[in-house]
Parts: structure tokens; sequence; C-alpha cells
């Protein structure tokens, strides 16, 4: 799959002229390699700095890179969470922001490269991260990220938004199905 623009939610802030792009893939064993690529002057954003690669929650309130998966009924869903600085959290739902906890996981692998006009995150997640949804047919994804500007304000970026404010759990931002991010190689 080629890299996809997030878009920008229009009713939210960017002091910085910057673009985001994304891409998935599922490799034949199930895994999934995301990357994402934001260019722009990266010195107008507050990026996250290297810090012990572990599991931590409330990491969208800055700088962060995020995945759903849902099956197509709207029942539960995953939601993953990707810092620059390389710590990560994954949840379940069992319904639209109902019945969050989080998922005792494997980390993904993260990798992160920045320069001064991009920061590229690369991040590879183990199948049995998400077990419940593994053999299920007709998963849908969503990919989105936050980005913080230097003066603390959040925009918010997905391939598609729903009607009103910034929701990344809404089903109308699930718009990629998954068999259109198999790899067969």
């Amino acid at each position: 799959m080629d890299f996809i623009p997030l878009i920008r939610h229009p009713d939210t802030p960017c002091s910085q002229p910057h673009h985001i792009n994304a891409k998935i893939s599922v490799l034949p064993t199930d895994v999934l390699e995301i990357e994402y690529k934001l260019d722009g002057d990266i010195s107008k954003l507050c990026i996250p700095a290297d810090a012990a690669r572990r599991r931590a929650d409330n990491l969208w309130q800055h700088t962060c890179f995020e995945a759903f998966i849902a099956a197509p009924c709207g029942a539960g869903y995953l939601e993953f969470n990707f810092a620059p600085s390389g710590e990560w959290a994954i949840y379940q739902f069992d319904s639209y922001r109902e019945g969050m906890r989080a998922l005792d996981a494997a980390p993904p692998i993260i990798t992160t490269r920045r320069a001064a006009d991009n920061l590229v995150m690369s991040i590879v997640v183990a199948p049995r991260a998400f077990p419940e949804f593994k053999d299920r047919a007709e998963l849908r994804l969503a990919l989105s990220a936050v980005t913080e500007d230097s003066n603390g304000r959040l925009s918010y970026w997905a391939l598609a938004h729903p009607p009103g404010r910034p929701d990344f759990h809404h089903a109308d931002s699930f718009t990629l199905a998954l068999d259109q991010c198999r790899r067969f190689t």
C-alpha cells in the first residue's frame, strides 16, 4: 500500500504547515507494519524525546500516532497509540468508547527517525497483540495522529473525520479494509 494523506480536522489549529502521510501493510504472518511520515518544520512542534520503550497512558495528549482496528458490525475495536518517544499503549473497547481496558500485549517495535524537515515512525505489531481480531474477516482500520505545536495547541489528523469535533473512535473514521493492506510477499 502506498502512503495515504491524513487530513487535519478543520476546527483544530495548525500554526506550522505540515503534512502527515501513513501507510499500513499486513504481512502474511498477520504482523502489522505501520509507517507515519510527518513533513514540515519539526522545530515548531513538540515531539516527545526518546524514552524507555514502555507502555504508557495518555499519549494522545501530545504528539502521537494512532491506529484502530474494528469489526464491521461495530462491536468492539482496538486502539493503538505510538509516541515518537518509543512509548506505546494498546486498548480494547467493547463498543464505541465503552469498556476500555489496556491489553497485556507484546510491545510493538518502534523506530523513529528525525530530521529538521520530517519525522518518520515505523511500527511493527505482532499478531499476539490482538488475538481477538486476528481471524475475523472484513476488519476495518483507521489511521490518525495528534500533533502538538510549540504553544501546546493540538491538531487532529485522520484518514476521515466524522461531523463535529475530532473523534478517532467514531465508526466513520474506519475507512480502510484490512484486506486492502495485505501484502502477499
